[in-house]
């Protein structure tokens, strides 16, 4: 049977507790059943840290995953933004291992003048460094979920992000509809993303959702994300990635980026069940 798990992006804005730990407990309350922890600022966790929330997680039934720093560029120009860059990503790694969590999620970089294919090699080599510390370090259940990015003048378009995951294997996309439709001016085919993707053969697919504001970049018929916004918005509209979802069968993680995190989740799950889906 399909299995959706939907939750927040960083802790529970109705949790009487701010902590992550309080974060989770709100989360079984609303029988939502995920949860992206929030390194985008700092690595916030310590190793014990780490451990108790994973452990809590599991006992609530709540599938973990990590957003890694913004501070994120593997395709930049200069060696030392790389390697801090690889060392951001490996320490998220590290929590990621220590309290369970599947899969960390980063931007990959910019194309920082650099022509998409030689942006293309840089990720790619910074990839598989990781993947090869990950190794040596023993750690063999943490994916790299490279996400889909929302400016055309980052790297992480939904092709590139598939071409690095055939490539180097530990690297999945996070997809990001949202980033998507904004990039390509106000326009997402969810068929034609899950068809693109399908030659992964993914077991679970780990995706963030919200409405954005998007601008237009001028004479190209293509745009760059603004800002994140409520669900309520329709832009892109969610019933119809439900609906997606629900016909292919597919195993998601659904990590909502809205300001209203836990309140939107709560409406997806509705959605889902409206749709027919009645959970595991």
């Amino acid at each position: 049977m399909t299995e959706i798990r939907l939750g927040p992006a960083g802790n529970c804005i109705s949790a009487e507790d701010g902590s992550t730990i309080g974060s989770l407990n709100r989360l079984a309350e609303l029988k939502l059943t995920a949860q992206e922890i929030e390194f985008v600022r700092n690595i916030y966790l310590n190793s014990k840290g780490a451990k108790e929330v994973g452990i809590l997680a599991e006992e609530l039934n709540i599938k973990l995953s990590i957003h890694a720093p913004y501070f994120i560029n593997l395709s930049s120009m200069d060696k030392k933004v790389i390697e801090a860059s690889k060392k951001r990503i490996f320490d998220s790694v590290v929590r990621a291992d220590e309290m369970k969590a599947e899969i960390v999620v980063f931007h990959p970089g910019y194309y920082s003048g650099f022509p998409p294919e030689k942006a293309f090699e840089l990720v790619k080599e910074a990839c598989e460094d990781l993947v090869d510390r990950m190794k040596s370090k023993g750690i063999k259940d943490v994916l790299l979920g490279l996400e889909t990015t929302g400016k055309v003048s980052q790297f992480g378009t939904l092709e590139e992000n598939i071409e690095i995951s055939k490539q180097v294997k530990g690297c999945v996309p996070a997809l990001d509809p949202a980033h998507l439709f904004a990039r390509d001016g106000g326009k997402i085919d969810y068929s034609e993303m899950f068809e693109k993707i399908k030659s992964l053969n993914l077991n679970h697919i780990h995706i963030h959702f919200s409405g954005i504001k998007w601008r237009p970049v001028k004479l190209t018929g293509k745009g760059n994300e603004w800002h994140h916004m409520e669900i309520k918005t329709d832009q892109p509209p969610f019933e119809p990635l439900a609906k997606e979802i629900l016909k292919r069968k597919l195993d998601v993680t659904i990590i909502c980026e809205s300001p209203m995190l836990e309140q939107d989740s709560l409406i997806m799950k509705k959605t889902f069940e409206k749709l027919g889906y009645a959970g595991k």
